[in-house]
């Protein structure tokens, strides 16, 4: 299983002599000269400024491994000059490359005097500290029975559900986002749920009398620059030099110190370092929202920028201690400076509020990775075309809804108009997220981590204002002070006994070593008590129970693990007392890398779990047409479902007494713990990172497979990868290993965004964070040398038989078809004139009319159309509103795209088509179907680390038994953890139909109305074993498919082909590229158009005329669901994220 097994040369990165390491310095943690910096890259630029000219440019680069400590990025890897001149700039490099870690730590509070590159495991040393580490993965809460707990996949149920509870407070509402859209419509389309839109559901609520609080992140608005510091700084650090050091070294610190601030100045003046990082508006969240009632209160937090004076200030403070020697002035680190920057007790510059949280009368509570914000709502089949011709108040995303973040974010969010995406012409980009939603015991504990959120911005920010609608709130009628341990909620032990699936004395089945619980997430914590791990099982024959574990060779394949059962987990009990009582539901609806090889074709294998499907199995469609692949599919089928009864029957005798000897057990319903992350800025408490603890302990204890989706995937496997510090990485490869040496078919499959939600091209300056942020993730997966693929194949074992990742996109098809053509001739109307004043109604703010009586305009355009194309001739149903979008094709029941009708119009049906990323915006991790983790937190460090953006998620094990296999053999596994596992697979797939936002069913309530699931359907045993070959084959093959038919009709970008930027200009820029031109005076005059628009169809990859439309719907046809693999190949021989001024060890920590 050695080397042997790469499935591409290309994986290993040949392209850069020495290798990439850790960001090029080969792994090597003492290199100074690859470390990416501002500093660095200053001295680097001065340096080839002044080489000797004579140099041979033609100078062949060395053999790959030849030369170590060479410069990552150089160029061909050419050597240094010894010349004059790069003698004093490489000694001026040594001199002040950066500040240290020391000051580093002190900036940011995690200075430890004898540890100076510490971790999370620092020692608190507070009675903080002390109660955390009494509750599993040193969370503030511990876990709690007695829950209640119901999963929304995308967010039309979820915010269904989210208006049917907020009808229905009677005391309160609190709400925590990172960003709040007062103009967000809970249920669509807008014409038709007029009265929930956010802001007027608010309003009402506050006239009943509830109080209404809501905290949302405060965004930077205004560009930073280091003028701020200069001349204090760079004097104030060269004071702190020794006294003993010699003249020369003095003078080569002073004048690389002033060198650099005056040339961070200069360059900040057209390029600010820092960038406002967004284009949400909270002031305007807070005014729309407190002008309606006195009953609404909006806190805003933090504040970034205090005045110059304050930050100098607070700047020198932090130094006062600070010791200097001559050999650390010398290695003065530049990544240091960041800290400025980042965390300096109140001046917070780079981090966000980031949890999504929203608690109903303290007894129902909704979280998850969906804000009430626009841009999230979004159906099961992620509809991307929202033109209508005969009927716009079919329009289904109003104003700055319509967003496709990749063409163009947000503009001025509180002005509609400034939405420039013309619906006639471009496709929004979709959104799949998942929430949850609780009642029960653990509300109490969203509850008081609102409550002292609350409290802590209100004495820091809002006590001084006298505002009567500003006041501390009250959690267990005893208030919580600004520290929320202080509480005595919060030192109370837990009142529900230990959870399911725990005990005092925790199954380590590997023997691992003990280590103390509160452990930073840099390192990798054991289990501790209570924390989650598979089922107790008998080892083999002859084994012995606490002995070391015996690794066979490397598997030669993926055989079964042996028949050994876990026992089933307690029976479910009670309802929660908290239960929500939900109004009747409605009835449901009727519609049925680097170790990769090159991108496949549509009839080749890629990886050993693959297979292939024929036509009678493509979409497994379940039409009355369709009754011979109806027969075949259940044939196949039917053991599947002979598995699951038997093996359930065997597990019910096997273990039919284990329930009446549980004694102690708390009886009746789910186990949930919450975990955060958060600190001294964010909740004024010392870091917590119970989110980054449970993803790791969880990942090694899991016994059969992890499931992740997750919006990034930045994470390091070891200290070399700076300046990523989590190690979930780690954790991955240690578990994934360990069962390569048991012998044992374990799986972790990730899926996550093909690129970050940030407009523009890839190639453009302005993309440099999305370049960032896609190269830190490449470094985590398959690159770099530390990578986790990497770290397998080193190991001697494909990676690919363990780990695998994969994206999402789909395609739809704007209907500017003859339609609208005919509906814009009778009324006389442009549609994108009458649109905007379709949506500016919708827009209104809330304290007009819902139909615009007595607000601002006339809106004659908008009454005008809909006049006219009331008349529309059918046209096959292009007039009818029913081909208005094509979503449907590829998923279960819907239409063949090959039958779909079409007349030309406005567009050809070849121009109509559009495609774009379906982007992974989740935040959950799912484990042998018996544990699940899901909140706000991403997976990297921004979300993981605690001392960064704050988060909230929850911990949630569902003791009730949901009939299920793995491997081919029967399992318990929990039913929510199933359940929502296979709707997602399901829906990736294809496999579950197209959602109608009008005909609620039980999973657009509240929780209280249980999940609907069809268990034993043909589309849920295709899925039930995620570790079956007959799963795997479909999954892979659907994916492969899935990415041959999209690259080659839309040319998408990331693609495998694409492995540096002449590639690219190739594949993607000859097509979609702008070409900008410039008049006499050298400024812009116009922009020569692209030859196809962003998104849209490659029409020369097919014939002209009819023929070539045929073509491409034949290739449409075998687009299945939404799953693509994700392209590892893409720009392997490029680094993708040049250095400079935008990107550097000041602003990276901000993209990890």
């Amino acid at each position: 299983m050695a080397g042997d097994h790469r499935d591409d040369p290309l994986a290993y990165g040949d392209y850069y002599p020495g290798g990439r390491g850790a960001h090029g310095n080969n792994g090597d943690e003492n290199s100074q000269e690859g470390e990416r910096g501002l500093i660095g890259d200053t001295f680097r630029k001065l340096h080839s400024f002044y080489k000797p000219q004579q140099q041979d440019q033609n100078t062949p680069p060395p053999p790959h491994g030849s030369a170590p400590n060479a410069p990552p990025y150089s160029s061909g890897g050419q050597q240094p000059s010894s010349g004059a001149g790069s003698s004093l700039f490489d000694k001026l490099h040594g001199a002040v490359h950066g500040l240290g870690s020391e000051l580093n730590q002190r900036l940011s509070g995690r200075y430890n005097a004898t540890s100076p590159v510490s971790g999370l495991g620092e020692s608190v040393g507070t009675e903080a500290s002390q109660n955390a580490s009494q509750h599993r993965y040193g969370s503030f809460a511990g876990t709690k029975s007695g829950n209640d707990v119901k999963w929304y996949v995308d967010g039309c149920g979820y915010m269904w559900a989210v208006s049917r509870a907020i009808e229905q407070a009677r005391e309160s509402i609190w709400i925590l986002d990172w960003w709040l859209s007062p103009e967000l419509y809970l249920r669509r389309p807008p014409s038709r749920h007029e009265p929930y839109r956010l802001d007027r559901m608010l309003q009402a609520a506050a006239q009943r009398g509830v109080k209404v609080n809501i905290i949302v992140y405060k965004e930077v608005t205004q560009a930073l620059t280091r003028k701020y510091l200069s001349p204090t700084i760079p004097e104030y650090l060269h004071s702190l030099l020794p006294r003993s050091t010699d003249a020369v070294t003095s003078w080569l610190s002073r004048l690389g110190l002033a060198a650099i601030f005056a040339s961070l100045e200069f360059m900040e003046a057209e390029n600010p370092l820092i960038a406002p990082p967004v284009t949400v508006c909270s002031s305007h969240t807070k005014h729309a929202l407190e002008n309606l009632h006195p009953n609404i209160a909006v806190f805003r937090h933090p504040d970034h920028l205090p005045d110059a004076q304050t930050l100098h200030s607070s700047f020198i403070s932090s130094l006062q201690n600070l010791s200097l020697t001559a050999k650390a002035a010398s290695q003065l680190p530049g990544d240091a400076l960041k800290a400025i920057y980042g965390i300096n007790e109140g001046v917070i510059l780079y981090w966000a509020h980031h949890e999504k949280l929203c608690l109903i009368d303290g007894k129902i509570a909704f979280m998850g990775g969906l804000d009430l914000c626009y841009g999230r709502w979004d159906t099961n089949d992620h509809p991307i075309a929202d033109c209508h011709p005969s009927n716009l108040e079919n329009s289904v995303f109003p104003g700055q809804d319509f967003n496709n973040a990749r063409i163009m974010d947000f503009q001025d969010v509180s002005h509609w108009e400034q939405n420039k995406l013309e619906r006639n012409k471009s496709a929004r980009m979709g959104w799949s997220d998942i929430s949850i939603s609780l009642s029960g015991p653990v509300v109490e504990d969203l509850q008081r981590h609102f409550v002292e959120r609350w409290n802590f911005i209100y004495n820091e920010k809002y006590n001084v204002r006298k505002d009567v609608r500003y006041s501390r709130l009250k959690f267990h009628e005893q208030e919580v002070g600004a520290n929320p341990n202080q509480g005595p909620s919060a030192v109370a032990p837990n009142p529900y006994g230990p959870p399911p699936f725990s005990t005092d004395a925790p199954y380590q089945p590997y023997n691992q070593p003990s280590t103390q619980a509160n452990q930073f997430p840099y390192s990798l914590p054991p289990s501790g008590p209570g924390e989650y791990q598979p089922s107790i099982f008998p080892g083999p024959p002859g084994s012995a129970q606490g002995q070391s574990q015996y690794y066979p060779p490397p598997p030669a394949s993926n055989q079964g693990q042996g028949n050994y059962f876990p026992p089933p987990p307690p029976p479910v009990g009670s309802q929660s007392q908290y239960s929500y009582t939900p109004q009747p539901p409605r009835p449901t609806s009727s519609q049925g890398a680097q170790y990769f090889p090159p991108p496949p074709g549509p009839n080749t294998s890629r990886g050993i779990d693959d297979g292939s499907e024929g036509d009678n199995s493509r979409g497994f469609r379940l039409s009355s047409s369709s009754s011979e692949g109806h027969h075949h599919l259940h044939e196949r089928l039917d053991p599947i479902r002979e598995r699951l009864e038997s093996g359930m029957q065997h597990l019910e005798s096997r273990h039919g007494e284990h329930h009446s000897h549980q004694q102690g057990v708390p009886q009746g319903g789910v186990t949930c713990q919450i975990v955060r992350s958060c600190t001294r800025w964010s909740h004024g408490v010392p870091t917590q990172h119970s989110i980054a603890d449970a993803y790791i302990s969880i990942i090694q204890n899991s016994q059969y497979f992890v499931y992740i989706e997750n919006q990034f995937f930045i994470t390091a496997t070891t200290d070399a990868q700076k300046p990523i510090k989590n190690k979930i990485g780690a954790a991955i490869v240690e578990r994934i290993l360990r069962a390569a040496r048991a012998g044992e078919k374990y799986k972790v499959i990730v899926i996550m965004p093909a690129v970050p939600a940030f407009a523009g091209d890839l190639k453009d300056d302005a993309s440099l964070g999305t370049r960032a942020i896609m190269e830190f993730q490449y470094d985590s997966i398959n690159r770099g040398g530390h990578s986790i693929m990497e770290s397998i194949e080193k190991a001697g074992y494909n990676p690919t038989e363990y780990i695998r990742f994969y994206n999402l996109r789909n395609y739809d098809r704007i209907n500017a078809s003859a339609a609208l053509s005919e509906a814009e001739q009778k009324s006389g109307v442009g549609y994108e004139e009458a649109r905007k004043e379709h949506d500016q109604l919708a827009e209104l703010p809330a304290q007009y009319a819902a139909d615009g009586d007595g607000g601002p305009g006339t809106f004659h355009n908008y009454r005008q159309y809909q006049q006219g194309a009331a008349g529309t001739s059918q046209r096959q149903g292009l007039g009818t509103g029913r081909w208005d979008s094509v979503s449907e094709c590829y998923m279960l029941g819907g239409a063949d795209i090959r039958q779909v009708p079409w007349e030309n119009g406005n567009m050809s049906e070849m121009d109509a088509f559009v495609s774009e990323e379906l982007y992974v915006h989740s935040k959950v991790l799912i484990a042998d179907d018996r544990i699940v983790i899901c909140g706000s937190a991403n997976l990297n460090d921004r979300s993981q680390l605690g001392d960064h953006d704050s988060e909230i998620a929850v911990i949630i094990e569902d003791p009730t038994p949901c009939e299920s296999i793995m491997n081919g053999r029967p399992h318990r596994a929990a039913k929510f953890a199933a359940t929502l596992r296979r709707q997602l697979f399901r829906k990736h797939l294809g496999l579950i139909p197209k959602q109608n936002m009008e005909r609620p069913d039980q999973n657009f309530e509240p929780v209280g109305v249980p999940n609907a699931y069809d268990y034993g359907s043909p589309e849920d045993l295709l899925v039930v074993d995620p570790l079956a070959d007959q799963f795997l084959a479909l999954w892979n093959s659907r994916a492969r498919q899935n990415t041959f038919a999209f690259g080659k009709i839309f040319h998408p970008v990331p693609h495998d082909d694409v492995r540096t930027w002449k590639d690219y200009d190739a594949f993607y820029e000859t097509y979609f590229r702008e070409e900008k031109e410039k008049g006499p005076d050298g400024k812009e005059k116009a922009k020569k158009p692209a030859k196809y628009k962003w998104g849209h169809v490659v029409s020369e990859n097919f014939s002209p005329g009819p023929q070539g439309v045929f073509q491409m719907k034949e290739l449409l046809s075998t687009i299945r669901g939404t799953l693509v693999e994700m392209p590892l190949l893409f720009l392997i021989k490029e680094d993708i994220a040049k250095e400079g001024v935008g990107l550097n060890a000041f602003t990276e920590d901000v993209y990890t």
